[in-house]
């Protein structure tokens, strides 16, 4: 039995993650979950910070926001066990952290946890390369008006991806506005934010004869907590220091 610490165990995806864990996951049990919000009803203890979590446990998954990082950090490395990080919104310095943090503890970081999408990101590897000397590649990024940063972070996954797949120099826009041609080296990343809209996130390759879209959309947030379950199936006997991630968990390497 995999026993998980649940960070963010009271906001949307704690309650999904809770739910299958309960019922789709019988070799996972969350033994406890850390939230500002200690009154939501789960059939496991809440604790306000990790400090005060006095569960034994095998993996600390983390599905909160990113201010959270330095104290999931700090107490993965007291208690010397696996950290899972599904959170989006880190900065350029917490990246830094994270990067550093994995020399001391095994730790696992996904902008998302979709397999889809991971599927995608791993084509995009391929396509990308082939189609740049004659497509232009945008990228649009749909989500809820409640999600609080922008880009995603899979938007940004998806155009990194791309970036580094390709020999040529290519710069990253957010949006656009003024008067101006589009350069050819240019990756716009766009943004909408609206309704209860899940995750949408869409890849354009832009030719003078055709386009290619290649589309992914969450309709459910199942799909997150289904791959950060199986992620603590992954990391659960995990003990040397290093980072991993979903093509880790999926074995993806195409």
């Amino acid at each position: 039995m995999v026993k998980v610490i649940l960070n963010g165990c009271s906001g949307k995806m704690g309650s999904v993650i809770s739910n299958l864990a309960e019922t789709k996951f019988p070799n996972v049990e969350i033994v406890a979950g850390i939230d500002n919000n200690t009154k939501a009803q789960r059939p496991y203890p809440i604790f306000a910070k990790p400090e005060d979590c006095n569960v034994s446990y095998d993996v600390l998954l983390d599905f909160s926001r990113a201010d959270a990082l330095k104290s999931l950090v700090e107490f993965s490395k007291k208690t010397k066990k696996p950290l899972i990080l599904c959170s989006t919104g880190y900065t350029a310095e917490d990246l830094k952290f994270i990067e550093e943090s994995s020399k001391e503890i095994p730790l696992f970081r996904s902008a998302n946890m979709s397999i889809g999408i991971n599927l995608v990101n791993n084509l995009l590897k391929k396509v990308a390369p082939v189609l740049y000397e004659n497509f232009d590649i945008e990228l649009v990024e749909r989500h809820h008006n409640q999600k609080v940063d922008a880009p995603s972070g899979t938007a940004l996954l998806l155009a990194h991806t791309i970036q580094d797949s390709l020999k040529e120099e290519t710069k990253l826009l957010y949006g656009r506005e003024g008067i101006a041609k589009r350069e050819k080296n240019e990756i716009c990343v766009n943004t909408v934010r609206g309704g209860g809209i899940i995750g949408d996130h869409e890849v354009i390759f832009a030719g003078d004869g055709e386009v290619i879209e290649i589309n992914h959309k969450a309709i459910s947030r199942d799909v997150f907590a289904i791959g950060a379950l199986k992620a603590c199936e992954y990391m659960a006997d995990k003990t040397k220091a290093g980072k991993y991630s979903m093509d880790d968990v999926l074995q993806l390497n195409f």
